[in-house]
């Protein structure tokens, strides 16, 4: 008798709010969770003596890093995952569809954090550390959210947590891999990051804490492409990988860089002493 669950029985649906009108998703809610999480966080962080940036600018921070992520997160999943979708560009705009790419989320990112650190004359490197620490908020309640969807299911499989998902139309039980990847990519990176930040002297130590965050996803994701279904033609590529483990390579060897030969701390300018984070420099128009 099969006994693996139906993802059906669950009774979840993708519609948090439906007024008619009015549709509300919880993919949606996912993101404006992790930014209001993700800010709450930070705004904690950077109370701490030594922070590389002020509270003061953390709304700034936080448009900059929206942006990012929308925009790189949809491009990145446009070019990678269906570049036919550029025969007809105006859909590239239709987020309402989903179709998010972490990878391509976490490039629009870093760009977006580089325009606000150079805009505020932040030392760039801290700022990604004290990002990276928000980030895993977001992993976990976008994973959440793929799960109550129903999608981003896994390969087949035998264990007994194994689901049936209706998306995929074959009948076959499937590792719930938007599970896993919440509880990796978000819940241990969350807690690694944490007891860095908080139990040593990582949130002091150029690079170590973005370090770590690529290094732990980078590892995690790789290893869930074993469990996680590959969007079709991109199972195995000519190297013998996916995309997503492919993608992953790079976060693994900037990681490792970042934690083994960690970039000096930049001196601090001779007429900086006493100023907050951002305040000008010396010559610098603002």
């Amino acid at each position: 008798m099969d006994t693996h669950l139906d993802f059906a029985d669950l009774g979840l649906s993708p519609v948090a709010l439906d007024l008619g009108f009015f549709t509300l998703k919880w993919y949606a809610l996912s993101y404006l969770a992790a930014f209001v999480t993700g800010w709450l966080y930070l705004r904690r962080l950077v109370r701490l003596p030594g922070a590389p940036i002020a509270e003061a600018h953390l709304g700034d921070l936080f448009s900059y890093v929206g942006f990012g992520v929308i925009v790189g997160g949809r491009i990145g999943y446009c070019l990678v995952y269906q570049p036919a979708i550029w025969l007809t560009p105006w859909r590239v705009l239709e987020l309402w569809n989903g179709g998010m790419s972490f990878h391509g989320g976490l490039a629009g990112t870093l760009i977006a954090i580089w325009l606000f650190a150079r805009a505020h004359n932040l030392d760039l490197l801290r700022v990604y550390d004290y990002v990276a620490c928000a980030t895993p908020f977001g992993l976990f309640l976008v994973r959440i959210a793929n799960f109550v969807n129903g999608e981003l299911w896994g390969r087949p499989s035998s264990l007994p947590w194994a689901m049936i998902f209706p998306g995929a139309g074959d009948g076959i039980p499937r590792h719930p891999s938007p599970l896993y990847e919440a509880f990796l990519e978000g819940v241990l990176t969350m807690a690694v990051l944490a007891w860095m930040f908080w139990r040593t002297d990582a949130r002091l130590r150029r690079g170590r804490l973005v370090g770590a965050g690529l290094l732990i996803y980078g590892v995690t994701r790789f290893l869930l492409e074993f469990t996680r279904q590959p969007d079709a033609g991109l199972e195995h590529l000519s190297w013998g990988l996916t995309m997503g483990q492919t993608l992953c390579l790079p976060m693994v060897a900037a990681g490792l860089w970042l934690l083994i030969c960690p970039p000096a701390r930049a001196p601090a300018p001779a007429a900086a002493s006493g100023s907050q984070p951002g305040s000008p420099r010396p010559g610098r128009a603002q």
